[in-house]
């Protein structure tokens, strides 16, 4: 039986007329410049949904965010891209209540990690809105809040290669907590920054590993 899925990230899962209308696109139908992903099928997403058939009911990925309100240049995000407001405008919008949900993908702390955005303390309730713009209240914080809104689903955090160890340290302690499951990656081929074809089947293989 075929499950749903759905995805928040960055623009590692991001590809055209894949993700809302209004996110910022890093993958495109044809290329870029970049990388040498071309087509959908290539994506780690779709290769994923289609070796386990999952119905992907919601890609929602924007290149560029940070899962904290704090963005490039220390601009603030709480009420465009990052992670947290796009999660809570799907539940003002009612999103979880009218789904089912089975898997969740978390895809962030990329950017989070580029732009330098304060660490901050983890914590795991009593959350303020100024403890959101630091990157470990705000995976909590995060997490958590899936958690309450899709207790059934399954949550799944991709952590990446190269960022602070705090971060992937924090992934691991805020997944045990809320019993969510930390992915996390020790090799995935890249060019300028962003998965390429094979870093693409990297992610792929990695997730499946947890999925199977």
């Amino acid at each position: 039986m075929q499950k749903n899925a759905i995805i928040f990230g960055d623009s590692y899962s991001t590809f055209e007329k894949f993700i809302p209308e209004g996110n910022a696109i890093y993958y495109y139908d044809g290329g870029n410049k970049t990388t040498d992903v071309t087509k959908v099928e290539e994506t780690w997403w779709h290769q994923v949904a289609k070796e386990i058939n999952l119905n992907i009911l919601l890609n929602d990925s924007w290149s560029g965010s940070t899962i904290c309100y704090t963005g490039y240049d220390g601009v603030d995000c709480s009420k465009t891209s990052s992670f947290i407001y796009r999660l809570r405008k799907h539940i003002a919008d009612g999103f979880f209540e009218k789904n089912k949900i089975d898997k969740i993908f978390v895809y962030g702390a990329i950017n989070d990690n580029a732009v330098n955005a304060p660490l901050g303390e983890i914590k795991y309730d009593d959350f303020k809105e100024e403890d959101l713009y630091n990157v470990l209240p705000a995976i909590a914080y995060f997490v958590k809040t899936l958690k309450e809104v899709s207790p059934k689903a399954d949550i799944y955090c991709l952590v990446n290669t190269e960022i602070k160890p705090e971060i992937v340290e924090g992934f691991e302690k805020i997944c045990k907590t809320f019993g969510a499951t930390a992915i996390v990656f020790e090799k995935i081929d890249k060019s300028n920054g962003h998965p390429t074809v094979q870093g693409m089947k990297d992610i792929k293989n990695k997730v499946l590993e947890y999925l199977k």
